[in-house]
């Protein structure tokens, strides 16, 4: 399926179906060998993912597309306790615990009671996050990689935030960026990359290599005429 692209955009990119829903699809899908399915899988999992979404949020995301350039205030009350298990049934259950040691199956017992008090004092202003433990990762290169972990209720916290903020700013984002949102990863990245070189004309291929971060990365885009 071809969608025609935005009129701003100019770097040809195979892309994954438009997330601002009732506006024209503004990208082009077509999965990689091996990856059949995949695009209508990432359109189904963002539609799962936003229908275990409170009302409220969805209020939040019609406000964000109907009155892009008014500032959305009094946003705190969308942290509900509902919104906080939500993160914490999210959360990886084998991860290694923050500075105060206390892991995902603890949190679980008297979880209820856990949220209830931990939605009290975000919204009375008590709540405050814990130190974060620093642990050292080695790298091919002999040096270390510092790596920081938050304590298990503050990712709970954090996640929660996100999802609030994630029903604004998607709303913003166009259907050809991939970094950090729900249901997309480097992997669908590499599909849109691979589409479009296989199924645009290309003139050239850029590809920059980055050193100097916590890995080695390389980024390729393609330009067409």
């Amino acid at each position: 399926m071809t969608h025609g692209l935005e009129k701003s955009d100019s770097v040809v990119v195979a892309m994954k179906p438009a997330n601002k829903a009732g506006s024209p699809a503004s990208e082009w899908v077509e999965p990689r060998t091996g990856t059949k399915g995949n695009a209508e899988d990432s359109r189904t999992r963002r539609t799962q993912s936003r229908a275990s979404v409170s009302p409220g949020l969805d209020r939040v995301r019609q406000a964000a597309r109907l009155r892009k350039k008014q500032p959305l205030t009094a946003l705190l009350h969308h942290v509900t306790v509902d919104l906080l298990r939500e993160a914490f049934l999210a959360l990886k259950r084998r991860a290694a615990p923050g500075a105060d040691g206390v892991t995902w199956q603890d949190y679980e017992q008297g979880l209820e009671e856990r949220l209830g008090d931990l939605h009290a004092r975000i919204h009375r202003g008590g709540y405050r996050a814990q130190p974060v433990r620093r642990r050292f990762i080695p790298k091919p290169d002999g040096r270390q990689r510092p790596l920081g972990i938050a304590a298990l209720e503050d990712k709970v916290v954090q996640r929660a935030v996100v999802a609030v903020l994630n029903a604004i700013y998607e709303e913003d984002f166009l259907g050809f960026s991939y970094g950090f949102r729900p249901g997309r990863g480097q992997h669908d990245a590499l599909d849109a990359l691979c589409v479009a070189i296989k199924g645009k004309r290309v003139n050239w291929c850029s590809t920059l290599t980055s050193r100097a971060s916590s890995t080695r990365s390389t980024m390729t885009g393609c330009c067409a005429s």
